[in-house]
């Protein structure tokens, strides 16, 4: 299964919006990818779900759109209207190509129990979906593969705003452009694995020091404007 969905990824990506690589999608396809709330997907679940710790986990994602807004949501639900967890406030991210956070949380009630999580992508072609079936576990995941990447120059933005009916562009964000000043503080690194060395913080809010600490366990620059 993997295989496939490897094959239907490198034969899909010239044309693709963006494709979501880690934890595995239920499915891709970029006709269907602006359809809520799994781009044409149903829910479904097995046994070879990635299993993803409540307090902290990558999520990986490959874009070909050169800015473009994100949101990261999670439910234990299988029918409408989902009752959707935000996992961060909007995420505006500047960079064609390889994009990770290296260190989402969960709601700690989610632990032992299947969900679905949720990307969605902002982009110059509307509102894009994929999801990931899931299962929650304990912990928090303090080995992140090299496969959690950004495309060197990428920034990103963490934004107040938590849906996509405001703009994400606001003037109360928080810069998350990577640093030159040290290896340990840089989001690109010529494609480096991100830092993660993230246990022990707060779930993400839109509190600024809950999001300082979000960005620093990132290894990104945390000047903080809010």
């Amino acid at each position: 299964m993997q295989l496939l969905f490897s094959i239907l990824v490198a034969s899909s990506l010239a044309s693709a919006h963006f494709i979501l690589q880690y934890p595995r999608s239920l499915g891709f396809d970029d006709d269907t990818e602006g359809t809520a709330p799994c781009g044409g997907f149903d829910f479904s679940f097995n046994s070879s779900d990635d299993s993803v710790p409540v307090d902290g986990f990558p999520v990986s994602m490959l874009s070909t759109h050169p800015a473009a807004d994100w949101l990261f949501r999670a439910t234990l639900d299988r029918q409408e209207p989902f009752n959707w967890t935000n996992l961060l406030p909007v995420v505006s991210e500047t960079g064609l190509g390889q994009f990770c956070l290296p260190d989402l949380k969960a709601p700690s009630d989610f632990t032992g129990k299947t969900g679905i999580l949720q990307v969605m992508q902002h982009g110059p072609d509307g509102i894009l979906y994929q999801c990931a079936p899931v299962n929650f576990v304990a912990g928090v995941n303090n080995t992140v593969s090299s496969s959690c990447q950004n495309v060197t120059g990428l920034t990103a933005v963490l934004t107040n705003q938590n849906n996509f009916t405001i703009s994400a562009s606001s003037s109360s964000s928080m810069s998350m452009a990577s640093s030159t000043s040290s290896p340990s503080s840089s989001a690109t690194g010529g494609g480096a694995a991100a830092s993660a060395s993230s246990s022990g913080l707060a779930a993400a809010t839109n509190a600024p020091k809950a999001v300082q600490n979000l960005l620093a366990a990132m290894g990104l620059a945390v000047p903080l404007v809010l």
